[in-house]
């Protein structure tokens, strides 16, 4: 199955490089109907998912946005049917060991945040190599979230804090937000500016909870396997046209 073609490939003459948001987040949400509206198996729509996960990533790195997360697996995710969710797994792998050497050619640093101890041990393997194969990379940061929902995600956090008051190694007038921030799985990568959520679904499905505090939130219709970079355009173009006050006048 072909990739539309790639267009887009400089930042688009009516995008403000000085008003791009540094941290695009996105729910790639519209595989499964993708699939069935053509009558294919729904794997076909994650297949392809991948392919526009690749371009959005070098289209990031294009255009100069600077760090890329993807809600790739939630927790859960795991009640979808076995069939599904073992291909999920081993196409995660797959795509991993095939596409390392050229994210580290091209600069990127992958990380991946989520409980990753319940991924199979293979997985968990091409995980901690991809991971450190590009810790030292200073292109576009490229954050996978795998296994991974926000309220577990917040509990896990409040557990950590909790045990070092209970050492003495903390005191309660401690714990402010940026002490919080550095117990999340998030640690380091920073807050998204923009959530982009295909299918035109209106929630935000356990994702970020803590970090989309001030992120705009763009809805489009377009399913995730036909989300290209003129999709990416008009997403950023609703974005530059926003007022960002953060609770300001």
């Amino acid at each position: 199955m072909t990739v539309k073609p790639i267009v887009l490939q400089d930042l688009p003459p009516d995008l403000k490089r000085e008003r791009l948001p540094k941290h695009v987040a996105v729910i790639m949400d519209g595989n499964g109907r993708w699939a069935k509206h053509r009558g294919l198996p729904r794997i076909m729509g994650h297949k392809r998912g991948v392919d526009v996960l690749k371009d959005l990533l070098r289209c990031c790195r294009d255009w100069g946005v600077a760090a890329l997360t993807a809600y790739a697996f939630s927790t859960e995710n795991w009640g979808r049917p076995l069939e599904e969710v073992d291909f999920l797994m081993t196409l995660f792998e797959r795509v991993l060991r095939k596409e390392l050497r050229e994210m580290i050619e091209e600069d990127v640093r992958i990380q991946f945040v989520g409980n990753l101890s319940a991924l199979p041990r293979s997985l968990q393997a091409e995980i901690a190599r991809a991971v450190a194969e590009t810790q030292h990379n200073r292109g576009i940061q490229f954050t996978v979230a795998t296994n991974y929902g926000g309220r577990q995600e917040i509990l896990d956090a409040c557990r950590a804090i909790a045990h070092q008051v209970q050492q003495g190694l903390l005191q309660p007038d401690d714990i402010d937000e940026a002490l919080f921030e550095r117990h999340l799985y998030t640690a380091g990568i920073g807050d998204p500016d923009l959530l982009i959520r295909t299918s035109g679904e209106m929630r935000i499905s356990n994702f970020l909870l803590w970090q989309m505090a001030y992120a705009e939130i763009y809805i489009t219709e377009t399913l995730w396997p036909d989300f290209d970079r003129a999709e990416f355009h008009r997403a950023l173009c609703s974005y530059q046209q926003r007022d960002r006050r953060f609770g300001k006048v």
